[in-house]
């Protein structure tokens, strides 16, 4: 006697298959979570880069990293990652990054 898998694990059914528009969907999220780590990344790196300057230089820097930090954390809860303790850890974002994220600043206009 042979057993044979049920034939709904075999093929897959059309309720468990992604429609087209799903599919692009889902690789325009993907993509802008990319982009917003970049984004990060490129801030973090320019923060570090003036490391050395003076409070009033390093203020815009780290204004702008945490907005990236934001924005990331946006995007990673609208692609369903709700734990951002791995962000954190996988960008080394600097507590003085964390303290200002979602600080509303007022305008120098």
């Amino acid at each position: 006697m042979s057993f044979r898998p049920p034939a709904s694990l075999l093929s897959p059914s059309a309720k468990d298959m992604m429609s087209p528009l799903e599919i692009e969907r889902a690789g325009e999220k993907a993509d802008a979570l990319a982009r917003a780590g970049r984004k990060l990344e490129d801030a973090l790196l320019r923060l570090e880069a003036a490391r050395d300057e003076d409070g009033a230089l390093r203020d815009p820097l780290i204004d702008a990293a945490a907005d990236a930090v934001f924005g990331l954390t946006i995007q990673r809860e609208l692609c369903g990652l709700r734990n951002q303790t791995d962000m954190v850890r996988r960008y080394q974002i600097p507590k003085e990054v964390m303290a200002r994220v979602g600080i509303t600043r007022k305008s120098k206009d």
